[in-house]
């Protein structure tokens, strides 16, 4: 009787242990959400922090998404995408244009004066992204939302209004077209990582730097620089971004967690982030005119010198997706089309 009562409770201990490891694997999942701004700053507290509450909240807590800011698993920012890739991190969220050439048709967002709102950019991203990049240049990851910032605009310790103020100013630019922008006009480009930008204005490194708004609040640049110059119409440029997420940890999911990540991906979260990161650019500059900062509103007249100074980029940049293979030119009338269409 005691061989029979220890053998049954062996094997209801064993039971036990076999439905507890199986719950685990079935019920918890950590992610591990890596990006290089501090927790602070707008992105990740009004659109990461609430992508990962959202997703925690429907998954019934079974998904607990752990936070880590200010590339705090290590590494650099232009690492962040093979992090994701190689699972050093199961999910990221970047700047595309941190790895330059690498998933061109991206770049189609980056041309100067390309984007007008950055919804209707971020909802044309996500569709020819969906369309054109899913299966090619992002086949190895699982990419959850296709975004850009608002109407990117020059911070300077001078004034600027036309191409020829630029004329040897050393300027922060944040991606391949921005640098080439910036080389058009007669300034020096000068490559650093977002968080380095305050050091760079307070030291002269940089005599200004390329950034919207919102990105101004948690760099206190409207305290480094006197002086913004801001264009009509389209922006002076964006930056496109994606939050993705490792392609084996999100097929190891089991299907009703995927679906809890599948509901909170995609176009409508793709929307939310740009249309959220473009909101915050109104309090960013409210602080800047707060300070007695000198903002110059361009003209339409006055952009469009812009613009044509701009040109030449525009047709380089469809000369080498050509070369690429791609047809830049359908890319640039195609994302015209959809953010054209949007809300229509």
């Amino acid at each position: 009787m005691m061989m029979r009562r220890t053998i049954m409770g062996a094997a209801a201990a064993a039971l036990a242990v076999g439905m507890s490891a199986t719950g685990a694997l079935a019920q918890d999942v950590t992610l591990r959400m890596h990006q290089f701004l501090p927790p602070q700053a707008n992105v990740p507290k009004q659109v990461l922090d609430v992508w990962a509450d959202k997703v925690q909240a429907d998954s019934g807590d079974r998904i607990k998404v752990e936070r880590y800011p200010s590339m705090q698993l290590g590494g650099k920012p232009p690492e962040l995408m093979d992090q994701a890739i190689d699972g050093v991190a199961d999910i990221v969220w970047t700047v595309v244009g941190y790895t330059p050439g690498r998933y061109p048709s991206t770049e189609v967002f980056e041309l100067p004066f390309m984007v007008t709102d950055a919804r209707a950019a971020s909802s044309a991203y996500w569709q020819m992204f969906d369309k054109h990049m899913k299966d090619t240049e992002f086949k190895d990851v699982h990419i959850l939302g296709t975004w850009v910032h608002g109407p990117g605009l020059l911070h300077t310790n001078k004034e600027v209004r036309t191409p020829a103020d630029m004329q040897g100013l050393k300027i922060r630019g944040g991606s391949r077209l921005v640098n080439q922008l910036l080389e058009t006009t007669g300034a020096t480009p000068v490559g650093m990582p977002v968080p380095a930008i305050p050091e760079g204005l307070s030291k002269g490194v940089i005599d200004g730097t390329t950034i919207p708004w919102e990105v101004t609040t948690a760099l206190k640049v409207s305290e480094l620089v006197k002086n913004h110059t801001e264009f009509s119409g389209s922006a002076l440029y964006t930056l496109t971004f994606v939050l993705a997420m490792n392609k084996d940890k999100y097929e190891s999911l089991p299907d009703d967690l995927k679906k809890v990540i599948d509901d909170n991906s995609g176009l409508e979260f793709s929307v939310f982030a740009g249309g959220t990161q473009a909101d915050a650019d109104g309090p960013a500059r409210q602080i800047a005119v707060d300070l007695g900062n000198n903002i110059v509103t361009l003209s339409d007249e006055e952009t469009q010198v812009w613009r044509e100074t701009a040109q030449p980029i525009y047709d380089a940049w469809v000369a080498d997706m050509n070369g690429k293979g791609i047809d830049g030119q359908a890319l640039i009338d195609e994302a015209k089309s959809l953010m054209d269409a949007y809300g229509k």
